[in-house]
């Protein structure tokens, strides 16, 4: 049974020249086709009953892009988004051809009360943003992770 409360999630960033960039998933689905500022995510999901956090984040990176995650990982610290799910995060160095993702899909009646279900990607697509175009793209409450990684990473 997976707690809809608690997800678990990777921050892809890779290294260009001077900066930073971090991939970023933006939600598939009827309802932010045309969403764009503070839609976007990282790639996270559901923890199951038992299931280590890394682990989750680590499955869900590859359901929702179809690339496998290496770390080693930086542990973030969690975030409480606005509905009150809190978000258990790493980032781990990586490079990817984000116009390659392949998400896993969910059924959703569509249009509402049609009866017809109708398969959407949890993710429509994905992009590196340096880090200061990700903070406008990301889910408000995401950003922390994206200061804290860029602390983390200044430090080293």
């Amino acid at each position: 049974m997976a707690n809809s409360k608690l997800s678990a999630g990777l921050l892809m960033f890779r290294r260009c020249e001077a900066e930073v960039q971090v991939l970023l998933a933006h939600p598939g689905g009827p309802y932010f086709r045309k969403k764009d500022a503070g839609a976007w995510s990282i790639p996270k999901g559901e923890v199951e009953d038992g299931e280590e956090y890394l682990a989750t984040a680590q499955r869900e990176f590859h359901e929702e892009t179809g690339f496998t995650a290496t770390g080693p990982f930086i542990e973030l610290t969690p975030i409480k988004q606005k509905g009150g799910k809190t978000v258990h995060a790493w980032g781990f160095e990586g490079d990817c051809d984000p116009a390659a993702i392949i998400s896993n899909t969910f059924p959703m009646e569509w249009p509402p009360k049609s009866g017809r279900q109708v398969e959407f990607p949890e993710i429509d697509r994905a992009e590196f943003f340096d880090l200061t175009t990700a903070r406008q793209k990301i889910n408000a409450a995401q950003a922390a992770l994206l200061d804290e990684l860029a602390e983390k990473l200044a430090a080293e």
